[in-house]
């Protein structure tokens, strides 16, 4: 009873799965990364193809890839065909004979072929023996997976205008999208033979453990560039990029997929950070010789018109800035200005680029008039004679002795 039993299996089957399927997959949504495809067969009644097994794709099956969608055909647990280009896949090297297709076979050999498979089957109590499955995967943009730093991420700050290189902790948060871009390694990675639709959910917590854990060197590679975190978000492509490298080898080499966008809805510091960066930015302005002045300026500015206000009394507050600067305020700020000692701050002129430092003017020599008086011009204040003029250069004395004064400094004659 069982081999008759298993006789008339073998028979049926192999004559049910000799018609040509027609294999479809409905619109695979943004929550659905895979899915086994299926028979269509008409709900009407009119289609003869019902009694067909499920996991047995005859010879010249015909299987429609939609836009968006890439399509495997698995037999026996291994990859036989793969196709990523919308419209008719025509599966032509099944290994179940269709006695409706064959081009190079006739009806006769397309019957034999057939009765061979019942052979077979027969071995396997009726049974197929053989196991060929269809999966579409979601070729589109995985958008609104949403991510977010629980604790503060490293961020090195760079500024080679002022020689600034810091390590600071930032916190983010915003979106980021994927794509399967190699479904063979993420059937064989990822999903597998599955029965049910293979959804995100199912990878999203670890895909969002793998991408904040490249976040960090994915900032240090945006820093190098001269990026600063608050300009991050400007540069998301970049980013994007740099996470990709980051992840090429868990993401892109072990599971087929990569990051196709990266968005960052807000980036910020810590306050001490910030106030940190501010402060050093500051200094950093400093070293220009103008900028400074600048500043001393207004700060005098400032104190001068808080002294003013003072409650104690205007004199009380302008006491305090003169012994300010007699404590050392004063010496700092011709430091600054490029002034000596005993100048004042008349001796300054104002230009128009920056206030310059004039030197004060060279007091003239005086000089004693034969009538006793005292001048400093080139005529005497009180006789008005003219003021002797120093003798140019050394003379040669009769004695033959060098000398430069009025006086021959070896034997005492007048120079002629």
């Amino acid at each position: 009873m069982g081999l008759l039993r298993a006789g008339m299996g073998a028979v049926g089957g192999v004559l049910a799965d000799s018609w040509r399927d027609f294999f479809y997959c409905d619109a695979l949504d943004a929550n659905t990364l895979a899915a086994k495809g299926r028979k269509r067969t008409s709900s009407q009644g009119r289609s003869s193809n019902s009694a067909g097994e499920d996991n047995i794709i005859s010879d010249g099956s015909i299987i429609a890839v939609n836009e968006g969608q890439y399509m495997i055909i698995v037999e026996q647990g291994a990859v036989v065909e793969a196709s990523g280009e919308p419209g008719e896949f025509v599966f032509d090297r099944s290994t179940e004979p269709s006695l409706f297709f064959g081009e190079n076979a006739s009806l006769r050999e397309r019957i034999r072929s057939s009765f061979e498979r019942v052979g077979t089957r027969f071995t396997f109590g009726g049974d197929t023996g053989k196991d060929q499955r269809v999966y579409f995967f979601n070729a589109k943009e995985i958008v609104g997976n949403k991510y977010g730093t629980a604790t503060p991420v490293p961020f090195r700050v760079v500024d080679a205008n002022i020689g600034l290189d810091v390590d600071i902790s930032v916190r983010c948060n915003g979106e980021y999208s994927y794509r399967i871009t190699d479904p063979l390694m993420f059937y064989k990675s990822v999903c597998g033979n599955v029965e049910e639709p293979f959804t995100r959910d199912r990878i999203d917590s670890q895909l969002k453990s793998d991408l904040l854990t490249a976040l960090q060197p994915a900032f240090a590679r945006i820093s190098e560039m001269g990026v600063r975190y608050s300009a991050v978000p400007a540069h998301t492509k970049e980013l994007a990029q740099a996470l990709n490298e980051e992840l090429s080898e868990s993401w892109s080499q072990l599971r087929g997929i990569e990051v196709a966008a990266f968005g960052v809805n807000s980036i910020a510091a810590s306050p001490e950070d910030e106030a940190m960066i501010k402060e050093l930015q500051k200094a950093a302005v400093m070293r220009d010789p103008a900028m400074a002045r600048a500043n001393l300026v207004a700060s005098q500015a400032d104190a001068m018109r808080q002294a003013a206000s003072n409650s104690a009394g205007a004199a009380v507050g302008f006491m305090g800035m003169g012994m300010a600067n007699a404590a050392g305020a004063g010496m700092n700020m011709q430091g600054i200005w490029g002034i000596g000692a005993g100048q004042g701050q008349g001796d300054f002129q104002h230009g128009g680029a920056g206030t310059q430092s004039q030197p004060p003017a060279q007091a003239q020599d005086s000089w004693t008039c034969s009538c006793g008086a005292q001048s400093t011009g080139r005529f005497c204040s009180n006789c008005g004679r003219p003021r002797p003029q120093p003798a140019d250069g050394p003379w040669t004395c009769s004695c033959g002795a060098q000398s430069t004064g009025r006086f021959c400094s070896n034997c005492g004659r007048p120079r002629p």
